[in-house]
């Protein structure tokens, strides 16, 4: 058995992943979700279920906290029956929601007063990395809580990395978010090319998926495209939440955003008929929309 006992709030598409990974590692897990029964799942493979984030962090050494939004995690960690009103001298918060980078920061510094480390771990990878304990995790932060918290991210993720300072991790991730949705643009387009041309889309995505062309949007949703599959491994709401960090960032800095801006804009359109819970590959149907082709339903190929 390790020796931190660990919490764990927010019990959503990556949340319960995650858990069930410490779990797997042997971790002392307990749990709370603001929508109980999706607690359940967890429960019933060993965690233990509290009743509030405050009781999470009293019965827990190092709380992880994986909500949706920045005053998600404001509410969680600062609010009535708050993470900060169960922790002791000497606990670790580690939230791996994605979030506003100052509002971390603030956070952090309210939670020193209580003498409690703070690190920001946001997470890349989708529900299939928190499933399979593969997550890419961005971590800012101070380095001693780092390494007190490495064997608990270990267990959560393939590919850790200390970023740098309280915010860092954070800023960390909108980099990664501009990459995203970049590439499933790229993506969309390319299967939309192949659709009309008439091309039979299993083989062109074999043919692509190992060269120079190759990413993991492309290896884990092109073949959902292909299929018509729009089951969330992450949805376009949560992928326009994070754009929206992502422009204030660029405004802040007086950074050019010309193409993130652009998807940004087509997911609205998605958002706009009713399809925000749909998986961010979905992107593509915005596309379509505009060419009249539709993936997976393809035309006669044209003449060459």
């Amino acid at each position: 058995m390790t020796a931190d006992r660990v919490g764990f709030v927010g019990l959503g598409i990556m949340g319960r992943g995650m858990c069930h990974n410490l779990l797997d590692a042997g971790f002392d897990l307990t749990v709370f979700n603001r929508t109980p029964e999706r607690a359940e799942e967890v429960v019933a493979a060993g965690a233990t279920r509290a009743d509030s984030p405050a009781a999470v962090a009293a019965a827990s050494d190092i709380t992880i906290t994986c909500v949706s939004d920045t005053p998600d995690v404001e509410s969680v960690v600062l609010g009535d029956d708050g993470v900060a009103h169960g922790v002791s001298a000497g606990d670790l918060v580690v939230d791996c929601s994605t979030i506003s980078p100052d509002t971390t920061r603030t956070i952090a510094a309210a939670l020193s007063d209580h003498d409690v480390a703070m690190l920001d771990a946001p997470i890349s990878g989708g529900s299939e990395g928190a499933a399979n304990g593969t997550l890419s995790i961005m971590v800012g932060g101070p380095d001693d809580a780092f390494e007190r918290a490495r064997p608990v991210l270990e267990a959560m993720g393939s590919s850790i990395t200390h970023v740098g300072g309280h915010g860092d991790g954070q800023a960390v991730k909108l980099v990664n978010q501009v990459l995203v949705v970049h590439a499933m643009l790229g993506v969309s387009e390319a299967l939309l090319l192949a659709a009309a041309e008439g091309l039979d889309l299993e083989r062109t995505l074999a043919a692509v998926t190992g060269g120079a062309a190759g990413s993991w949007m492309l290896a884990n949703r092109g073949p959902q495209v292909v299929e018509r599959d729009w089951s969330p491994g992450f949805t376009i709401d949560l992928q326009q939440k994070d754009l929206r960090l992502v422009l204030e960032a660029f405004e802040r800095l007086r950074v050019p955003a010309v193409g993130t801006a652009l998807i940004h804009q087509l997911y609205t359109t998605l958002q706009q008929r009713g399809l925000g819970g749909e998986g961010n590959h979905a992107l593509v149907k915005a596309l379509e929309h505009l060419a009249d082709v539709r993936v997976g339903e393809q035309p006669a190929a044209v003449d060459r």
